[in-house]
């Protein structure tokens, strides 16, 4: 009866049952992200919640940010549940941050025809040394002698914490320590099958299924303590990224960024240079904060963002200030040399490409010049408005006038002073303007016809 009313209370609330979900399923595929990282992160705390038995993280990654890794490896290290780490498909591959992530992991698993390794931060990886080129490798190590480090003391500093850091994680989950930190120094990858040999993984799998057998009966260890997995006849639930994974991932793009980035900016020129159009400041505001909000999360130079702004603005400047070219010519230099220069890192797929920052050079150069062109245009057109536009104008005479009275000029009644006096309806040209009285001067002579107009 106690059981059949813990059950009835479990379906009421719709509480899962210890373990009712199994085995949570969470992929990973191409960079180490922000957006990734919240995935990961969120899909082991919904796990937690879930009380799942385990958590498989499915790993096809070239690298990634620092950051981001660090803080996957932090939610892996502090898990309640178990993690196994696959780097699946076949021809997959675990380099660099993934390198980290699998050594994290509770299990580190492998499908055949993958590899692991070069964990050498790439961002920061020094110069080749001297006499050192593409087609002349350095000379192989001597026995027991160890790679040279680098020159650079950034960089070195960067190479003996990302080693220790591997280390240390080797060390905790009992892994091959050294060959790990070959992996950060020396740049060495594996496969599946050497990793397994030499002791860097635990399994080569071919499914998940098999991955589920294998390791069924083995001993973890947990922030809570030791169990012994038990993964015989577990579902498989995959936990699919959410709406804000999906966001942080297109937003996340360095292309997409650099895209919001431009359109927030001209979006608020526009409207600065336009008041009261209203569509082009909200959507160049929202675009802007979402770039903020996506760089913010990104290695960037800010020496690159300046750049990209002040070349914008040079650009703009062009169309306004009779420079000839030089303000538009030094605003397409500083726009490209800032596209360049704002990711600043190395790493695979966090660049903006050549691809996408000619043309937007190009498109912002024309438009640039073309407005440049309509204003030069403009300027050298007749005055067609305003009060500039009176000297020359022509107006007939609502009254006789003998130096000074009425007159209607461009369909308006003036106050006008004629130095010959003038018949009602006469013709006249306006020779000056001051202030609201008009100097004009008869073009037709008086005719008996004009007195009866």
């Amino acid at each position: 009866m106690l059981r059949l009313a813990l059950l009835l209370l479990l379906a009421l609330f719709h509480i899962p049952p210890a373990g009712a979900e199994g085995v949570h399923v969470l992929t990973v595929k191409g960079a180490i992200a922000p957006a990734s990282a919240d995935y990961l992160v969120r899909g082991l705390d919904k796990a937690a919640e879930a009380r799942a038995r385990l958590v498989v993280i499915e790993m096809d990654t070239p690298g990634g940010l620092d950051t981001s890794m660090r803080d996957i490896i932090k939610a892996i290290l502090a898990s309640p549940v178990p993690v196994a780490t696959y780097v699946s498909p076949q021809g997959a591959r675990a380099a660099s941050a993934g390198t980290y992530i699998l050594y994290a992991s509770h299990i580190a698993a492998m499908a055949p025809a993958t590899n692991l390794g070069a964990a050498t931060p790439v961002e920061l990886a020094p110069a080749a040394a001297p006499g050192v080129t593409p087609d002349k490798p350095a000379a192989p190590e001597k026995k027991g002698e160890k790679g040279a480090p680098p020159q650079d003391a950034k960089a070195r500093k960067a190479v003996n914490d990302a080693a220790a850091y591997i280390r240390s994680l080797a060390e905790l989950r009992g892994r091959n320590a050294d060959w790990a930190e070959r992996a950060v120094r020396e740049a060495v990858s594996l496969s599946a099958a050497a990793a397994l040999k030499a002791k860097v993984v635990d399994v080569v799998a071919t499914d998940l299924t098999d991955l589920l057998k294998q390791i069924h009966g083995r001993k973890v260890k947990l922030v809570t303590g030791e169990i012994t997995l038990d993964t015989a006849g577990l579902t498989l639930t995959r936990a699919e990224p959410d709406w804000r994974s999906r966001l942080l991932s297109v937003i996340g793009d360095p292309s997409i960024a650099y895209i919001l980035m431009l359109l927030g900016i001209y979006g608020l020129l526009y409207e600065f240079l336009n008041p009261g159009m209203a569509l082009p400041g909200v959507v160049g505001g929202i675009c802007l904060l979402l770039a903020l909000f996506a760089l913010q999360l990104m290695p960037v130079n800010y020496v690159g963002l300046a750049l990209i702004v002040l070349g914008i603005g040079f650009m703009l400047a062009e169309a306004f200030l009779p420079s000839f070219g030089a303000l538009g010519l030094g605003g397409i230099i500083a726009f490209v040399l800032g596209s360049v220069m704002l990711i600043d890192t190395d790493l695979p797929g966090y660049g903006v490409p050549w691809a996408l920052i000619v043309p937007l050079a190009a498109t912002s150069a024309l438009f640039s010049f073309a407005v440049a062109g309509m204003a030069l245009r403009a300027r050298q057109r007749p005055v067609l408005t305003g009060s500039e536009e009176l000297p020359g104008m022509e107006g007939v005479a609502e009254e006789d006038i003998a130096s000074e009275g009425w007159a209607r000029v461009h369909g308006e009644l003036w106050r006008v002073r004629s130095p010959q006096p003038l018949a009602r309806g006469a013709r006249m040209r306006v020779t000056a303007r001051h202030g609201l009285t008009l100097e004009v001067e008869p073009i037709t002579p008086m005719s008996k016809e004009n007195d009866h107009v």
